[in-house]
């Protein structure tokens, strides 16, 4: 069933801006499937819109026009509520920022999410530690954003955005402010996080980034420029069968 119905399904998705007297296309009728458990890279330049498509797709912005189906529920039939359990439970956000808040702990940041769930604090502490031994964090849950270095920062990110168990984990330019190790060792988790079962939709620019998703969308003036199998990953992935 899964393979028959997308995990998202968007078409002809359009979403204009209008900035005083002129009308900025974001998105020009854009229609795309993502099936579950696909590891997906929106690449292209600035303005292309990939960052505008992942806002809609993470249910932070609305189209102008056009459907958007999560899970076979048509979005823009959700109520305010609707939407705001979608985005703490099946959606994950890791963005190029952090967005940590500066003030508590990597442990109380990643446990804010299960607030908004409802869970009581014990079980909270219990998911957020286990969440960050997975990401490497087991020996700074107490350290603040502040007394952690920016690949450290980004794994608290994940962590968080991994707390609720989501289904979708978007990632806006994960890797833009971190070095070349540090981006590798990121992209190594998010490996994990798929070959786990979860899906992942990936903004990125830079095309050796984009080379560690299985599928690459390239967009460009807010259309689809191109939908193709990551061959490169394809062929690393059959070396790498080959050899064990």
């Amino acid at each position: 069933m899964d393979q028959i119905s997308p995990i998202i399904s968007v078409t002809e998705l359009s979403r204009t801006y209008v900035m005083g007297t002129e009308k900025v296309h974001a998105l020009r009728s854009v229609s795309l499937r993502i099936q579950k458990n696909e590891y997906v890279a929106l690449m292209g330049p600035s303005g292309s819109g990939k960052s505008t498509l992942m806002n809609i797709l993470g249910c932070l912005d609305t189209p102008t026009s056009g459907t958007y189906y999560l899970n076979n529920q048509l979005v823009s039939e959700m109520s305010d509520g609707e939407l705001a359990a979608v985005r703490n439970k099946e959606i994950g956000f890791v963005f190029q920022t952090f967005n940590l808040l500066p003030r508590l702990s990597a442990l109380e940041n990643v446990a804010l999410p299960l607030v908004y769930a409802g869970l009581r604090r014990s079980k909270r502490i219990e998911i957020a530690q286990n969440v960050l031994e997975q990401v490497g964090l087991a020996d700074r849950m107490t350290h603040q954003p502040n007394e952690l270095s920016g690949g450290q920062r980004q794994r608290v990110a994940i962590a968080r955005a991994l707390v609720n168990n989501p289904s979708i984990i978007l990632a806006d330019e994960p890797t833009g402010n971190l070095d070349t190790k540090t981006s590798m060792e990121i992209l190594e988790i998010f490996g994990k996080i798929q070959a786990a079962g979860n899906t992942i939709i990936l903004v990125t620019h830079e095309p050796d980034i984009a080379a560690f998703a299985h599928r690459i969308v390239k967009l460009r003036d807010g259309n689809i420029e191109s939908d193709a199998l990551n061959n490169n990953y394809l062929t690393a992935a059959l070396s790498s069968s080959a050899q064990q």
